[in-house]
């Protein structure tokens, strides 16, 4: 009874999140679209009233990734009343290395990296639609540092991968490679020390 009186509006959801649970069970090109339809309590025909097919449904996963994740990373850094470029990257590096951390968020990222190779056409969507954002906004806070005389001038291109990198390491760690036996350090004291050793390459020194 509960199925029958979900709202419509809440369908393309609870449908992507049935796809991404099959696509990281079977991967992308193993998955059914009847399969991700009783994952969802729906019928393989209503779930094409939504999506016209897995690939579709991959790039919404891409897009709900940049809404939710890039899109609260960008409010993070705009509502901060004049903004400490420093105190703000490190907000930055916490917030990511939590969400990361959790392998509902992580699990679309990670389809990604597997099957991107495969599909380059989302490979490039993530690359517009997350990395692109990623690196303005890197971008913004580095020229707010310089700004204020706490940056060095540095290439942001190069900062970029200096913070994307651990954290995908960071991501990969608490998800694929986690050992139940020898849990990792928590989300906060990973931000820390990443942004310590980020930090000690971007402030002016003394």
């Amino acid at each position: 009874m509960a199925r029958r009186v979900r709202r419509p509006e809440a369908r393309p959801d609870e449908i992507l999140d049935a796809a991404l649970a099959v696509f990281s069970e079977t991967g992308f090109a193993g998955a059914r679209v009847e399969d991700i339809a009783a994952r969802a309590g729906l019928s393989k025909g209503a779930v094409y009233l939504y999506f016209e097919s897995k690939e579709e449904m991959l790039k919404a996963l891409v897009r709900r990734l940049a809404d939710r994740v890039v899109g609260a990373a960008e409010t993070l850094v705009a509502t901060q009343p004049q903004a400490d470029a420093e105190k703000t990257l490190r907000m930055l590096v916490t917030f990511m290395a939590t969400q990361l951390s959790d392998p509902k968020v992580s699990a679309a990222p990670r389809l990604v990296l597997a099957e991107a190779q495969r599909f380059p056409e989302i490979g490039a969507l993530y690359r517009d639609a997350v990395i692109a954002r990623g690196r303005q906004l890197l971008a913004r806070l580095c020229d707010l540092g310089v700004a204020q005389g706490t940056f060095r001038n540095i290439d942001r291109e190069i900062l970029l991968r200096a913070c994307a990198g651990p954290l995908i390491a960071h991501m990969l760690l608490s998800t694929v490679f986690s050992d139940p036996a020898k849990p990792g350090p928590a989300p906060e004291i990973v931000a820390q020390g990443l942004t310590d050793i980020i930090l000690h390459g971007v402030l002016v020194q003394s």
